[in-house]
């Protein structure tokens, strides 16, 4: 079974995602262990302080060391961790082949940064991966954390249903975007199902659906200068 760590200043802020739909489902089905440590059970002063203010000046509060440090070493002491993850602007940008990849190890760790950032030495001694799920600020990352562990657990065997198939997904291929999907009704608000797919000619809507999908990856590469 998959074992993911998540070390986290706002833990509270991971609880309700990890417990609901897929992700709540393949921990009850032990497919994936998930675990979050809240930092301040690793600061020992009295207001279990987390933070402090950046040396050199500036505005926001950095995550200190200690706690990182003393938290990390105790989980390496417990196991060996295939990849330690450091969730960061200056990362490189996630995509499926890197889940794909991530999926298939024994144990990950993700260190969820906060407030104006982590303590640069807890990257430098921990990080094996710096990752960045795209150019914009977001206000911490467990949010990050969250779209790594949700994209890498449904791709684990017998977690999804046969609906919910991952197989066929875009992107999973390489850069490949699918082809639309329809469902009932066939008509509404004098919006229609392409007929093809009403059909029920095979060969016809496979044909549709790679012209449609071809479509839209030289779309999707285009508004995103991949060409």
């Amino acid at each position: 079974m998959m074992r993911i760590d998540v070390i986290s200043a706002v833990p509270d802020s991971l609880i309700s995602p990890l417990n609901t739909s897929i992700l709540k489902r393949a921990r009850e089905r032990n497919k994936v262990e998930i675990v979050v440590h809240n930092l301040r059970d690793y600061a020992h002063d009295k207001h279990k302080l987390i933070d402090d203010k950046p040396f050199g000046g500036g505005p926001g509060m950095l995550l200190k060391p200690e706690p990182f440090f003393e938290c990390i070493e105790i989980l390496l002491n417990e196991r060996k961790y295939d990849h330690v993850i450091f969730p960061t602007p200056g990362g490189k940008i996630y995509d499926q082949k890197m889940a794909n990849d991530f999926s298939l190890v024994e144990n990950l760790l993700i260190i969820a940064g906060h407030y104006k950032g982590v303590d640069d030495r807890v990257r430098q001694k921990f990080a094996t991966d710096e990752i960045s799920i795209g150019g914009y600020v977001l206000t911490g990352g467990e949010i990050v954390a969250l779209a790594i562990i949700d994209s890498i657990v449904r791709l684990i065997p017998g977690v999804l249903n046969d609906s919910e198939s991952a197989l066929n997904d875009s992107l999973m291929d390489g850069e490949i975007i699918e082809a639309p999907y329809y469902t009932r009704p066939a008509e509404y608000k004098g919006m229609e199902v392409p007929e093809i797919l009403l059909s029920g000619h095979e060969k016809k809507i496979k044909e549709w659906k790679e012209e449609q999908s071809k479509i839209l990856t030289e779309h999707w590469k285009k508004i995103n200068s991949m060409e």
